[in-house]
């Protein structure tokens, strides 16, 4: 039971001691509470900067109108400090929910709006013709066609953003938010090593769940031809 303890007394024994601890696993600020507060803000972003970004990719992507100017913001947004950016957007609208999205959306969106764009660019010219051919008009093409070709890549896209979303999350606490980041934050005021740790731990354990979690979608959603041609073009 105390494995970590006997082999080491220092920083793992800690770790364990914190994980193993009833009060950790109860409560307002108990593992579970915070966990459901951190999937709660990453779900949240993901999905609106989805609800941005899949549908200008799709735009951009099949009209080819905008294209370029659409990917250079969305490589510019990348560069920018996500804690930056939400302390801007603290000064301008107070602390809470709302500077926390807006920073994690920021992050989320460029991903997802460049694989998008790139993955319906993709799609090659004589299978567009072929659908033309068979009397499809602009619309069905998008969405019969182009869509499909290009779900490969809007989920690797859906995938960096989300596993980000779920890293960077942690800056929550930085603006009195809840989330596993409050561990590491609180654990850094009380110079408590061992909370920082067991808060860490936990977002790459959330971080690698996720990443499999969207390795089982593509499973799922994407045909295995498909699959293959993704992989060999990344």
């Amino acid at each position: 039971m105390d494995l970590l303890c006997a082999i080491d007394t220092g920083v793992l024994c800690g770790v364990q001691q914190w994980f193993t601890d009833p009060a950790q696993w109860t409560g307002a600020t108990g593992i579970p509470a915070r966990l459901a507060e951190h999937v709660y803000y990453s779900v949240l972003a993901l999905l609106v900067a989805t609800a941005i970004a899949v549908p200008l990719g799709l735009l951009t992507g099949h009209t080819g109108v905008g294209g370029f100017l659409t990917t250079s913001l969305a490589n510019f947004a990348r560069a920018l400090p996500t804690i930056g950016v939400l302390f801007l957007i603290v000064l301008l609208a107070g602390i809470g929910l709302v500077p926390v999205l807006c920073a994690l959306v920021a992050l989320a969106v460029p991903p997802i709006l460049v694989n998008t764009h790139e993955g319906v660019r993709g799609v090659e010219p004589r299978l567009k013709d072929a659908a033309l051919g068979m009397g499809m008009r602009g619309r069905e093409v998008l969405f019969k066609l182009e869509l499909p070709v290009a779900t490969p890549l809007v989920l690797i896209g859906m995938r960096t953003a989300a596993v980000q979303v779920v890293a960077t999350a942690t800056i929550a606490a930085y603006v009195g938010v809840g989330g596993l980041g409050r561990y590491i934050v609180d654990g850094q005021a009380r110079q408590d090593l061992s909370m920082m740790l067991g808060g860490s731990i936990l977002v790459v354990l959330l971080a690698v769940a996720t990443t499999l979690l969207f390795a089982g979608l593509r499973r799922v959603l994407v045909a295995p031809g498909l699959r293959a041609e993704a992989a060999s073009a990344r």
